[in-house]
């Protein structure tokens, strides 16, 4: 009973405070500061409250090995006093204040953002598609996988759609979680406070690699984060040597252009990730991997060997064509 109310609590807090990257407790946004805020207040209510009930436990057991001492004896009424102020009234009084303080910061976190950037995010087994609608902005058609970019110091508007499953996302360092439902649209509201990397993740178990369906979050300063954008939007660059000339040819030739986007060229599927700037992400298959040539390689060769069950089906290329895919993949940046 001790190892699950006291030992198991301190134990995940330790783990959460450590990892440095993802966690609850290290809020670098106004709504992360919130939650945090509101986990520190719940923290120390229901310790104090803990403390008490140990000090009278202990209180009583000691009173009662002492010899001599004249017994309490109280009154009807006095019990009944006892047992409704002590039982019903603090009690009552310190939950209420915890709902009406966590309703506060649920409103208040949920109240729609002026000036924000809208993005929409759809969740699909197993990995994020990201967009940013050109319904306002006509320069933010730009379509990317995994990986977030917003500008620092402004609030960004998530429309969160599924393809087929419950999914959640989940950034802990700016906000808590929502769920992503199908048929669905749902909505949050991240910003980060300052320049950054985060990681974020599916907080709802939807298959066999619900643990592998991981993203980031990357806020720029506003000029960089405009930079950014002018090169997400353009297409797909011409390879200039011979090896990449053939290695596009292998692309839209092969089973690559069935599922696959790149922009400026022939390619327009959609059911798997827009390739047009892969070269430009830090990591493949929905953060399972950094993006490296070799593990490039043996992702597109064999992907169910490194993510069982991804929708992604093995490739047969030879060493030639392998090598000359992956010149051109290169080039995408």
């Amino acid at each position: 009973m001790i190892f699950r109310a006291v030992i198991l609590p301190v134990l995940a807090l330790f783990l959460t405070t450590c990892d440095g990257v993802q966690s609850t407790l290290e809020p670098e946004g106004p709504h992360a500061a919130q939650i945090a805020t509101l986990w520190w207040v719940m923290l120390a209510i229901c310790s104090s409250v803990l403390m008490l009930v140990c000090a009278l436990v202990l209180a009583a057991v000691l009173r009662g090995r002492k010899k001599g001492d004249a017994e309490i004896v109280l009154s009807r009424s006095q019990k009944t006093r006892l047992v409704l102020t002590g039982g019903v009234a603090a009690p009552l009084v310190v939950v209420l204040g915890l709902l009406i303080y966590s309703v506060a910061i649920s409103r208040s976190m949920t109240a729609d953002p002026t000036n924000a950037l809208k993005i929409e995010v759809v969740g699909q087994q197993w990995w994020w598609s990201v967009a940013y609608p050109g319904r306002e902005h006509s320069n933010l058609n730009v379509t990317t996988a995994n990986e977030l970019h917003i500008p620092a110091g402004r609030p960004v508007a998530i429309e969160l759609k599924s393809r087929d499953v419950i999914h959640s996302f989940w950034v802990a360092n700016l906000n808590g979680k929502t769920d992503v439902i199908p048929g669905r649209t749902t909505r949050t509201w991240i910003q980060a406070d300052a320049p950054g990397t985060w990681r974020g993740r599916c907080a709802e178990y939807c298959g066999l690699q619900h643990a592998h369906m991981g993203f980031t979050v990357t806020a720029h300063s506003p000029e960089d984060f405009e930079q950014w954008l002018v090169r997400q939007r353009e297409p797909a660059p011409e390879p200039t040597d011979a090896l990449a000339m053939r290695g596009r040819d292998v692309f839209l030739g092969g089973p690559c252009v069935m599922c696959h986007t790149v922009r400026g060229t022939l390619a327009l599927s959609r059911i798997g990730p827009d390739l047009t700037h892969i070269a430009s992400r830090k990591t493949l298959a929905s953060g399972t991997m950094p993006n490296t040539r070799g593990h490039l390689a043996g992702w597109i060769l064999d992907p169910q060997a490194i993510k069982p069950g991804t929708r992604m089906p093995p490739t047969n290329l030879g060493s030639e064509d392998l090598h000359a895919l992956l010149s051109y993949l290169e080039t995408l940046k």
